[in-house]
């Protein structure tokens, strides 16, 4: 049911989003760039077929691992103010941002408007959430549209309504567009906040989850069925696929392999024992993720630490489990038959029971789930994690708005164990932040005052309930996002991103290599041949020429030895460019593959002369005049 708001909680809100807006924009053209991501946005804004498929390369030879519907935005953004490190966050940046206001109108729905200023408190200075949407990776566009699903699901719960419904289905598919599986993790909370909390009888309810389940397996798979239109010769080979289809790279590469730990992306394993630096921030986010384990999002280090997740994770299910149940024990009225005067408010409360067990169902499952599934994952980023997010901070919200009212020995009890907690882990657990933690002592401390206060006043009036309760709630909040706040300020001030920085060249040897290219390029149509296709994305970036992709993951070879030398018999490509060295075990190294060792063994090594700092780099290819 709609709860009330007046314009100061307008004018919170529009607080709380502006301090979002400049955690999330501050800087933003000095973190670094995905030069792997980037490259696709540049060869994308080339032609409307790169546009569709999201080419890698300007030729259209390949495309990125996943569907490009969140690049589109960023080459909307470049098209529109220029391409730049700033313009090709900017879409993670806003969307960020809007899941602020937007999980706000949720969880007032869901429960109030307490518990939605908090819920958006929570969500505007998480760190790992201000972290992605600093990135210029589409994760933080996932999980706006995952927010988005929940408002909408929401809403079609208020009127019964299957049109809403079928929009937040719609929505939830397009999240599965940007990020494949990883917006699962919100699927089954949202499905079974779905069917718990719409009226009427049940078939009438399961028919309407049928609906919205054809809608959303429809939108998800959309742009993946749509490629099928297209002549195979016309499709570019997915990258991390095995055969070329982006059905594979992204049920397969992107789904089971790494779920399985198999995928073969490049990420450093945690090694149990060994002695990690840990003397700055910049050598705590430099350390693995830990192995899984049940405490895996509380760690200390690393780049997922407990202070950029599981401190808030922590207090969500302190703080929210307990209001969660509590609202589900709270029977409605009505056991009774109800009178012509209490029909009206009876219906109301059953309403808002049936709204609060679908909530405590929804957001439970979609908390058991992400955490079950991050702590238990083998290969892990810090940004998979966005699809829980909206969870963390509603749940967050919902608790903190709930034990922070002046009624209930329980919730004083709640709000002493969470700040007692909260204080103990950042002391104990996190790195020393003296500031900060002083910060939180004080809003703790303070809330369990005021919240003793109304604990202790007899027949207080309900103004001066309302003062002691919200008293309580802003400084529970000043106390919960403490640490998180100057956690974003370090990540901005150490221009943290969540990148992985494939295909980076060094920047001096990047120069002296186009350079050399440019004036030595004669009519060859191709710039060079690329080892791999994950090796050269800087220069694409940078040159924006076509390039003949070698291999793909794990070696596979996309361009034979016959394919390379008819291009060069027929002067496409003149130069190639290899970064790594075959090893006698090297399966899976694309210098192992055959095109590689052919030019290695045929081709003349140029890169003194092309300026760079290492030999056996940048060869002539063989029967190409020089």
């Amino acid at each position: 049911m709609k709860r009330s708001a007046g314009w100061l909680t307008w004018v919170a809100l529009a607080l709380i989003t502006a301090g979002a807006a400049a955690l999330r924009l501050i800087h933003i053209g000095q973190v670094p760039p995905d030069p792997f991501y980037d490259a696709a946005v540049k060869s994308m804004g080339l032609s409307w077929h790169n546009f569709f498929f999201g080419a890698f390369e300007p030729g259209g030879s390949v495309s990125i691992d996943k569907p490009p519907v969140d690049l589109w935005l960023q080459v909307a953004s470049v098209k529109l103010v220029g391409f730049s490190n700033t313009s090709l966050k900017l879409p993670e940046a806003l969307a960020g941002t809007f899941a602020v206001p937007l999980l706000f109108l949720a969880v007032r729905r869901m429960w109030s408007t307490r518990a939605g200023l908090a819920a958006a408190v929570a969500q505007a200075v998480l760190p790992i959430e201000v972290i992605t949407s600093r990135s210029d990776t589409m994760d933080g566009v996932m999980m706006a549209l995952i927010v988005l699903a929940l408002y909408l699901i929401v809403r079609a719960n208020e009127r019964g309504s299957s049109v809403w419904l079928l929009a937040g289905a719609a929505a939830l598919g397009i999240a599965f567009d940007v990020k494949l599986l990883e917006s699962l993790v919100a699927l089954p909370g949202l499905a079974l906040l779905a069917y718990l909390g719409m009226p009427g009888s049940r078939r009438r309810r399961l028919l309407q989850l049928l609906a919205a389940s054809a809608v959303y397996v429809v939108v998800a798979l959309a742009w993946l069925g749509a490629t099928l239109l297209f002549p195979a010769q016309d499709r570019p080979y997915a990258i991390g696929s095995t055969n070329g289809s982006a059905w594979n790279a992204a049920f397969v590469f992107n789904g089971t392999d790494r779920l399985s730990g198999k995928s073969i992306e490049p990420l450093t394993v945690y090694q149990p024992g060994e002695h990690y630096p840990t003397a700055t921030q910049s050598e705590r986010d430099h350390i693995p993720i830990v192995l899984p384990s049940p405490t895996r999002l509380l760690a200390r280090v690393g780049p997922l630490s407990g202070e950029r997740l599981g401190l808030q994770l922590l207090l969500a299910l302190l703080l929210g489990i307990p209001a969660l149940i509590g609202g589900v024990l709270r029977k409605p009225a009505g056991s009774e038959p109800p009178s012509a005067q209490t029909a009206v408010a009876d219906a109301d409360e059953v309403d808002d029971y049936r709204m609060r067990r679908a909530v405590a169902a929804g957001l439970g499952v979609w908390l058991l789930t992400g955490i079950a599934l991050f702590s238990d994952m083998a290969r892990l980023h810090p940004r998979y994690v966005e699809g829980l997010v909206p969870a963390v901070t509603a749940t967050l919200g919902i608790g903190a708005a709930w034990a922070s009212t002046s009624s209930g020995r329980a919730r004083l009890l709640t709000l002493v164990v969470s700040m007692v907690v909260l204080i103990v882990y950042a002391d104990r657990l996190l790195y020393g932040r003296p500031g900060s933690w002083w910060i939180a002592l004080a809003g703790a401390l303070g809330a369990l005052v005021f919240a003793g206060l109304a604990r202790v006043r007899v027949n207080p009036s309900p103004r001066s309930s309302a003062l002691l309760a919200g008293a309580t709630l802003a400084l529970a909040l000043l106390a919960i996002a403490a640490i998180p706040v100057s956690v974003d300020v370090t990540a901005i001030e150490n221009r943290v991103s969540d990148a992985g920085y494939i295909g980076a060249l060094p920047g001096a040897e990047q120069r002296e290599l186009s350079a050399y290219l440019i004036a030595h390029q004669g009519s060859a149509h191709y710039e060079l041949a690329a080892e791999s296709a994950t090796g050269i994305g800087s220069l694409i970036v940078q040159d924006a020429r076509p390039v003949v992709i070698l291999t793909t993951y794990e070696a596979r070879v996309f361009t034979d030895v016959a394919k390379l030398q008819r291009l060069i018999a027929e002067g496409q490509v003149r130069y190639a460019f290899l970064e790594t060295y075959c090893g006698p075990y090297s399966t899976t190294n694309a210098a192992c593959s055959a095109p590689v060792k052919w030019i290695r063994a045929h081709g003349t090594d140029v890169s003194r002369q092309a300026g760079l700092s290492h030999d056996k780099t940048l060869y002539l290819l063989p029967g190409a005049k020089p």
